[in-house]
This record gives structure tokens, C-alpha cells and sequence, in this order.
């Protein structure tokens, strides 16, 4: 008996690769955008630190103008920063949604080509059964006429 052959094979195969390279790239992006709001997350770190060092300094009795001004410089800068960084958090999130879709599709093909393989197997090894069983159903019939 012949074993299932399915044709497409080597094109499931290379979709099967081509989501799994995809899957691979949306991971390393997931990780990039877990990086960049750690970096969120420190600059406001750095901004409540700034702040409470601030509202020390106001609230000691020698106020230091040079020092209060340099933190409101400071927290004007980490202020810019964590415009800039919302932003990049903000096309990573696009890259991503991007990226999302792409594995959709893939999956979508994958998903499409396995459907029409378990198809063509169950017809292949349906058929070899109907063959096997007109087979029997001949020896039956011709030993019957024989006797």
C-alpha cells in the first residue's frame, strides 16, 4: 500500500517557516517595546526623585536658588524625554499591531493548505478502503460462483 503524499507539502512547509519567522520578529518587538517603558518608567522614577528633592530643598531653611533652578531645568529635560519616549512607545505599539496582522495572515495560509491536506488524506485513505473492500467483495463473489 502506497503511503499519503500531499503535494503542496513543501509549500506548507514554507509557510509553516514563514509564521515562525514572523512569530520570531514579533517577539523581538514585544521585547523592544518592554524596553523602551522600562525607560518610561525610570525617567518618571528620575522625575519623582527630582521633585522630592525639590520639595526638601524648598522646604529647608538656606534656599538654594542655583540648585532649585538646575532641578527645574532637569525636570523640564526628563519632561522632553518622556514626550519623546511616549512617542517611540507609540510606534513600537504600531510596528506591532503591524506585525500582528502579518502573523494573522500567515497563520491564516497555514491554516488554509493543513485543512486542505487532512482533506486529501481522509479521501486518499477512504478511497484505499473502498478499493480494499471492492477487492474482497470480487474474492467473495467469484469463490461463490465457483462453487
Amino acid at each position: 500500500m502506497k503511503k499519503f503524499s500531499f503535494r503542496l507539502q513543501a509549500v506548507l512547509d514554507m509557510r509553516q517557516k514563514e509564521l515562525e519567522e514572523k512569530q520570531q520578529e514579533m517577539a523581538n518587538i514585544v521585547k523592544k517595546l518592554n524596553l523602551q517603558i522600562e525607560e518610561l518608567e525610570q525617567i518618571h522614577s528620575k522625575e519623582a526623585q527630582t521633585l522630592t528633592s525639590l520639595e526638601d530643598i524648598c522646604n529647608s531653611p538656606m534656599l538654594d536658588i542655583t540648585t532649585i533652578s538646575s532641578s527645574n531645568g532637569y525636570l523640564i529635560k526628563l519632561g522632553h524625554e518622556e514626550k519623546k519616549q511616549i512617542r517611540i512607545i507609540e510606534n513600537t505599539k504600531l510596528i506591532l499591531k503591524a506585525k500582528q496582522m502579518e502573523i494573522s495572515e500567515a497563520y491564516k495560509k497555514v491554516k488554509v493548505l493543513e485543512k486542505l491536506k487532512e482533506k486529501q488524506e481522509k479521501e486518499y485513505y477512504k478511497n484505499i478502503e473502498t478499493k480494499a473492500a471492492k477487492e474482497i467483495d470480487d474474492i467473495v463473489t467469484t469463490r461463490y460462483k465457483v462453487s
